[in-house]
């Protein structure tokens, strides 16, 4: 999807974590740490800062290195927030990397990608088959994909015959056809459509697309695409699917949308972005075809839909039985709807909150709590709800005047904040605003029963979660539970337990506090005394420590 873009990272430092070895593949041959097996796709890079001193125990090399390898050329130095207002005011522009200021007589061509058949230039030449043993079969047009794709299909058992963004389609050669994302205008690829046509017209075998494969299909379908002023890029954007009305965060980088006021009758919009109301996927009203703008498989973003992967092999599978077994709307809705846990939701608003700030800091510490704390403030207020809020330190901005409606210059502890709820009377409160302290205190408030005592509502995250997070033994116990690699670890109470158990583990070990204030008397021991000093600093701050 990058083929030609010349990529603008805001963030401040790039490179910290150096590259990864290319060497290292899984057991199917597909390299491990990269998206695509030819190195760089990008063009060019634009960076503010580049840090040519990684560390990370994976890096071979550095950013730098790996480009000057594949031939990219990429700039630092660059203030990349104004140039991005730039191109948030001018729409995706044309541009070049120059090693010099260009002169006033110096004529520089500046060639739109768009106009090349990029995907011709990115797909592989031929069918390249992964997983050869694996059911149900699965034909991936590649129009530029992402090896997560693959990855994707096979961690479910499926074989994967990778084909050219041109290949000849024989719908009797697999079981469900899979289109790929991919760069540049959907018109272009008008080879790539025909074959789609194809096989809708020869079969009703299940589709499924991706990106720019949600572009093809719909082309496919007679829709319309068009190119947008700015495109849909990064993680964390918001889409509504329409059939249960729930948002997920979804990754995302396109430039091209489809315009669903040509969609065909018997089709319908899937998903729609929440912030620029572009379409985000479309479904066929009673066939097994669908497609959507957004990655479900992307490895750094969001994996809230990675199941869609899930919910397209199980109807390969049944179509494979069954031609008119199971209807796929249903199953996505199915799939997609969640029911709320009774009394996860107060059955009346609540007309007062206490929120818990953040403990007493120093300048410049916890400013997340503090930031996000007064978004807490502000959207109680939009709903008409009055706020208490309990925090000792004043500067901060969730003490600003005319933000909540009280604030008690108090301490975080127990018996502070039970006079506050004897005095306020609250509704509801709020712990999670306020980082470590203001968790152990609804903790403690919790077990002391006092919120039961005023009839006070934790809202939000329910404090079962809080305790869970914050005991380490109880947290790495739910970690194993749904099947995620945990490093061996026992929890102790005492300088003595601590010993016995780096024993049993063996050296290095890591020591971690619960329920501590900014980790506390964390860290890294190499052998005993490290580990008696790491402890002896915990111990005070915490009752239980994890060796890992």
């Amino acid at each position: 999807s990058y083929r030609a873009q010349i990529l603008v990272l805001t963030y401040p430092i790039i490179g910290n974590y150096g590259v990864p070895s290319e060497d290292e593949v899984d057991e199917y041959g597909i390299p491990e740490h990269f998206e695509w097996t030819d190195g760089i796709s990008v063009s060019g890079l634009v960076v503010g800062e580049i840090c040519e001193t990684p560390s990370h125990w994976r890096q071979t090399k550095t950013l730098s290195k790996w480009m000057e390898e594949q031939g990219v050329p990429g700039i630092s130095g660059i203030d990349t927030r104004a140039l991005t207002k730039k191109i948030r005011e001018n729409g995706s522009i044309l541009g070049r990397i120059l090693q010099n200021l260009p002169s006033p007589h110096s004529d520089h061509q500046f060639l739109d990608p768009n106009t090349r058949n990029l995907v011709a230039e990115c797909s592989v030449k031929k069918t390249m088959t992964y997983n050869s043993n694996g059911s149900p079969r699965i034909c991936a047009i590649d129009c530029g994909l992402k090896l997560n794709q693959i990855r994707c299909f096979l961690s479910r058992g499926a074989r994967v015959d990778m084909v050219p963004w041109n290949h000849n389609l024989n719908p009797e050669e697999f079981d469900g056809l899979f289109l790929s994302n991919g760069p540049g205008d959907p018109v272009v690829c008008d080879e790539t459509v025909t074959q789609i046509q194809k096989v809708i017209k020869e079969s009703d075998k299940p589709i499924f697309g991706i990106c720019l494969g949600h572009q093809l299909l719909a082309s496919a379908i007679g829709c319309k695409t068009y190119k947008m002023k700015y495109g849909n890029r990064g993680h964390n954007l918001p889409c509504i699917h329409h059939g249960t009305g729930r948002c997920f965060m979804t990754s995302q980088n396109h430039g091209f949308a489809v315009d669903t006021d040509t969609l065909p009758s018997d089709w319908e919009p899937l998903f729609t972005n929440a912030n620029d109301k572009t379409n985000e996927g479309i479904i066929h009203q009673s066939k097994p075809y669908f497609s959507v703008q957004f990655h479900p498989e992307h490895t750094a973003g969001p994996q809230d839909l990675e199941l869609l992967f899930d919910i397209f092999l199980d109807i390969v599978k049944e179509h494979k039985m069954n031609p008119s077994s199971t209807s796929l709307k249903d199953k996505l809705n199915e799939s997609l709807s969640y029911t709320l846990k009774s009394g996860s939701i107060p059955t009346t608003k609540p007309r007062k909150v206490l929120i818990l700030g953040s403990g007493g800091l120093s300048i410049g510490q916890a400013g997340e709590f503090d930031y996000s704390g007064s978004q807490a403030i502000k959207a109680m207020r939009e709903e008409k709800i009055q706020t208490i809020l309990i925090n000792p330190n004043i500067a901060t901005v969730q003490t600003s005047k005319g933000l909540a409606d009280k604030v008690y210059f108090l301490p975080l502890t127990r018996d502070y904040v039970e006079q506050v709820i004897k005095a306020e009377r609250p509704n509801g409160v709020l712990l999670t605003f306020g980082g470590q302290t203001a968790l152990n205190c609804g903790v403690e408030l919790e077990r002391a029963r006092i919120f039961e005592k005023y009839n006070v509502k934790i809202l939000g995250t329910p404090i079962k979660s809080i305790i869970e997070t914050e005991d380490r033994k109880i947290f790495a116990e739910r970690v194993a539970e749904i099947g995620e690699k945990v490093a061996p670890s026992e929890a102790v109470y005492s300088v003595q337990e601590a010993l016995e158990a780096a024993d049993r583990l063996g050296y290095p070990v890591m020591a971690r506090a619960a329920f501590s204030l900014g980790g506390l008397g964390s860290g890294f021991a190499n052998n005993k005394e490290e580990l008696i000093s790491l402890a002896q600093q915990a111990l005070p701050h915490s009752n239980q420590l994890i060796i890992d």
